[in-house]
């Protein structure tokens, strides 16, 4: 695989979900698998609107000393890699409108066309405690994705896990997400303040 191309790839796809407020500053990660036992991943001083060559590092699956610059998230990616063959990209983010639908509810059911075709109803999973959540993270978001046979993972007060065998699909399908979340949202809103 291209690595160059692949990196520019990356940032450009991070770039894109920066402006749309899915990555902060130092929040989130973005990864490619490039072999069978490596793949790239943000490091953790990256910032989402440069990523460039320094912000992005090669890992092996066997952890050595590259694993210490890499994302706080890297073990979460490197055992979605692992286990589920489909993963060759995955993001974590923190998009707004799904981030704070998901505080209030169990379900997200689209009520909008491309919401409801792309991507249906998604379950929100409820971490319970975040006092040892990294420490569970890597073995139940997995786990959640393999059992659930899902691609999308939205963890409330947490954000979204995505993989996808295709950069653009994952992408299309967290934009297409967030979109729904906001006309819910939107819709409550309505209901809330009845105008009749």
């Amino acid at each position: 695989m291209n690595r160059i191309n692949l990196k520019l790839q990356l940032s450009t796809l991070a770039l894109s979900m920066f402006r749309k407020d899915f990555f902060g500053i130092y929040h989130g990660s973005i990864s490619a698998k490039t072999e069978s036992n490596r793949f790239l991943i943000n490091t953790k001083e990256a910032v989402f609107d440069a990523i460039n060559k320094e912000s992005l590092i090669e890992l092996y699956f066997k952890k050595d000393y590259r694993w210490n610059q890499a994302s706080i998230d890297a073990k979460i990616h490197y055992n979605i890699y692992s286990q589920i063959s489909d993963a060759k990209f995955i993001s974590f983010s923190m998009a707004p409108f799904t981030a704070s639908y998901a505080l209030e509810h169990n379900m997200i059911a689209p009520k909008d066309y491309f919401g409801h075709k792309e991507i249906g109803s998604i379950e929100i999973y409820d971490p319970k405690q975040f006092d040892d959540w990294y420490d569970r993270a890597q073995s139940e978001i997995t786990h959640y994705l393999l059992t659930n046979k899902t691609n999308i993972m939205v963890i409330r007060g947490y954000g979204v896990y995505a993989y996808s065998r295709d950069l653009h699909t994952m992408a299309k399908q967290l934009a297409i997400l967030e979109k729904s979340c906001r006309i819910l949202m939107l819709d409550n809103t309505r209901d809330s303040t009845n105008f009749d």
